[in-house]
């Protein structure tokens, strides 16, 4: 395992040094590292407390109630999750240069605790950090959403214009936001190296973005602890701990 390992970071090594440009795009996997739970794992507290479909939040008073209620549950279970050596080692890649942005279907804010600016993060899934107006767009804090929600039993509305507020993420039958799913596309056709880390690259339209760079030229690499339906196609496979291998590239 120790040799496996360590031809594999050399290999990855030089395709970095060759690089031209650099994709990162990450998934949960870099974030378990960091004690934030897996949302397909059979025990996931995720299946405990499963995300509202976005039509029924709109629809009922009673689910946003519960939306939040559930946001809060899982907050409170790695509220205290720092960046891992894998989100470390994405955010020098970013720093050298060789990466203009990392592309995650997380939503948990750690590449932006990592040093990383708001533009240097493509957010496919959103942002749980905070909460959105859905008609005005305005940010909310959410210890400011917690605090009246827990005061009232009932979560505030906008300050702004009295719309409806929801944890900036994408909920199932939410439309994908545009900007990013742009970002995301012109980085993979820019890129000349596609690194994978953590994605078991079932979800739809994300994973559809290692794919296509490979089509489009690029070398792909896959850092998963487990096998994804594109590890024939890449160029680097390597089943192992994120943090184990991107800690090389921290500086």
């Amino acid at each position: 395992m120790i040799d496996y390992l360590a031809t594999s970071i050399a290999t990855l090594q030089e395709m970095i040094q060759e690089a031209r440009v650099i994709a990162g795009f990450t998934g949960a996997g870099i974030s378990t590292e960091s004690g934030v739970p897996d949302f397909r794992s059979p025990d996931s507290p995720w299946m405990r407390n499963k995300p509202i479909p976005f039509e029924h939040f709109l629809a009922s008073a009673e689910a946003r109630r519960e939306a939040w209620r559930r946001k809060f549950t899982m907050d409170d279970l790695y509220r205290d999750a720092k960046p891992s050596q894998g989100h470390l080692g994405i955010a020098s890649l970013i720093t050298s240069g060789r990466m203009p942005a990392v592309i995650t279907q997380n939503i948990d804010g750690l590449h932006q605790a990592s040093g990383l600016a708001e533009d240097q993060v493509i957010e496919l899934h959103g942002n749980g950090t905070y909460a959105k107006c859905l008609n005005c767009g305005r940010r909310h804090g959410l210890d400011w959403v917690r605090s009246r929600f827990e005061a009232s039993g009932e979560p505030p509305d906008c300050v702004a214009c009295g719309g409806i507020l929801k944890s900036a993420t994408i909920s199932f039958g939410q439309a994908m936001p545009e900007t990013p799913m742009r970002q995301a596309q012109k980085l993979t056709a820019q890129c000349d190296l596609f690194l994978v880390l953590g994605s078991s690259l079932v979800v739809y339209p994300a994973a559809a973005f290692p794919a296509f760079a490979k089509e489009n030229g690029a070398r792909l690499v896959i850092v998963n602890r487990e096998p994804t339906p594109l590890d024939e196609a890449a160029d680097l496979v390597v089943h192992a701990e994120i943090g184990s291998v991107l800690s090389k590239f921290i500086s």
